[in-house]
């Protein structure tokens, strides 16, 4: 198959399992990802189709978004086989989006796998990583905020205890160049945030 009708098949396939997802982990995410993905593997001198392709595909079989992820992934793989994608392809594209996840805590082994991991860090950071961290603590009955200490999970408690890690985190220079700036937007938003919960004003 060639490339440009593999790819609109690859965001065929995301559009129908995450059009509808609530929690920021919808097509929208998937796509800036992607895009993203695709611009550090050219600074970087990595595979850009593979990132790219990695970065549309790399929350389909996450356990977030699925209650069996060995079988989404075996699913995955059938998928781009029947696409016509190359087998080394496939299992290039898979190894990139073994290691992403946040909460695993690991590097990813190639660089294309590195580019994808900064590309989905670097979506939860800056403003559209805000808007992200309040959609899912929405679609998951989290309050805002509280000032109480219960121990209940917060959204602000959410970055707090991830998100100003992640600038931190990153993997390729290009991305902890990106990372610096989102960072800030992120600071910026808790101060103002905390001076509006409390009622202040100038």
């Amino acid at each position: 198959m060639a490339t440009n009708e593999g790819m609109l098949a690859i965001k065929h396939y995301v559009a129908q399992m995450l059009a509808d997802d609530p929690t920021g982990h919808d097509y929208e995410h998937m796509k800036r990802v992607a895009a993203v993905a695709s611009q550090l593997a050219e600074k970087e001198g990595a595979d850009e189709l593979i990132a790219e392709m990695a970065g549309w595909l790399h929350d389909v079989a996450d356990s977030k978004l699925t209650d069996d992820p060995q079988a989404a992934t075996r699913e995955l793989i059938r998928f781009l086989t029947d696409i016509g994608v190359p087998k080394l392809t496939i299992e290039q594209i898979i190894q990139a989006i073994e290691d992403v996840s946040f909460s695993k805590g690991n590097v990813p082994t190639t660089l294309e796998g590195k580019i994808v991991q900064d590309a989905d860090r670097l979506d939860a950071i800056g403003a559209v990583g805000i808007a992200r961290t309040f959609a899912f603590g929405g679609a998951h009955g989290q309050l805002i905020h509280t000032d109480t200490k219960d121990g209940r999970a917060t959204s602000i408690q959410h970055v707090y205890n991830k998100l100003v890690k992640v600038a931190s985190l990153m993997n390729t220079a290009a991305a902890k160049r990106e990372a610096n700036k989102r960072h800030h937007v992120l600071i910026d938003f808790l101060e103002h945030f905390h001076e509006e919960w409390e009622g202040r004003i100038d």
